[in-house]
């Protein structure tokens, strides 16, 4: 495995306050590696300090073997990051700051009207002062200034946020063919089905420490997920003794079932009894932080 990003004991305080803790991780060549965990568990500080922004406290992160502090220039020749909230100048049109980052990047910006039409920021819009913007828009020209030069390691904190749902589809096809061109994407998010979608491994953080590094496939099989069955007649309380279900509470034929890792057996027993209503809600983050980590506090 070629190593773009290697992170060796990443740590940041903030005086008494942790923002990384002994970070240890590292993300290969052609990989979407996914950097998950709630609002404040550090991934932006983690960011930060991979791209140099912020000195670590003791650790390093190297980026094409070149550290990020020490030597933070190279580092960043090849990537491209796309920030939590970016700040534009407010007085500049979008086009002026695609062209004013651009040359800082000094890379020709070959992707950025490829980029911008799949985004759907139309010239018009480009022609306007970005304190006219959307949130929507500033999003997108945030990802368009990221992409622009194709770097060769792209850094994402949260990159969704405010896009609507065909953008976002957009969005990650773009991902996904930069991935088939060998391209690497270090995609922080709170959002686990996006992460789920999109990565090959994920990397876990919650109170500043990094709790799991897994292969997608092996955290599916830790998930924790929610049915909701209204069934039309009384079923008895044996017939929901199944494999995969850790708890079951039920108020007449309204019954909830918490099921982890296969579930063809829930489908079973739903086939096997007439229903009137059902919900399988989709996996949160919070679940398995619950499940398997204690808490989310």
């Amino acid at each position: 495995m070629t190593a773009v990003l290697q992170i060796e004991s990443l740590t940041k305080q903030y005086g008494k306050v942790t923002g990384i803790r002994d970070l240890t991780l590292a993300v290969a060549e052609g990989e979407i590696f996914g950097f998950l965990g709630p609002n404040g568990a550090g991934k932006t500080t983690t960011i930060k300090l991979v791209c140099g922004f912020l000195r670590p406290t003791r650790g390093r992160a190297l980026v094409f073997g070149h550290d990020s502090w020490t030597d933070g220039i190279r580092a960043r020749r090849d990537i491209g990051l796309v920030p939590d909230a970016a700040a534009f100048n407010e007085g500049m049109t979008g086009q002026d700051v695609l062209d004013y980052l651009a040359r800082l990047q000094r890379r020709p910006p070959a992707l950025q009207h490829e980029v911008r039409d799949r985004l759907e920021l139309s010239q018009r819009d480009l022609a306007r002062k970005v304190r006219g913007y959307s949130r929507g828009m500033r999003q997108k020209l945030a990802l368009i200034q990221g992409m622009q030069h194709d770097p060769a390691l792209l850094v994402m904190d949260e990159p969704t946020e405010g896009l609507d749902p065909l953008v976002r589809e957009s969005l990650f096809d773009l991902l996904q063919e930069r991935q088939a061109r060998g391209r690497t994407t270090f995609f922080s998010s709170h959002n686990l089905p996006e992460v789920e979608r999109l990565c090959q491994r994920v990397g876990i953080v919650r109170k500043a420490e990094l709790v799991a590094l897994e292969e997608i496939a092996a955290l599916r099989q830790k998930r924790l997920r929610r049915m909701d069955a209204t069934f039309r007649d009384d079923v008895p309380d044996a017939a929901f003794a199944i494999p995969s279900s850790t708890r079951v509470e039920r108020q007449g034929r309204a019954v909830s079932l918490w099921v982890k890792g296969d579930v063809n057996p829930v489908l079973q027993l739903l086939a096997r009894h007439p229903v009137d209503n059902f919900v399988f809600e989709e996996t949160k983050l919070e679940d398995i932080f619950l499940e398997y980590y204690g808490s989310v506090e």
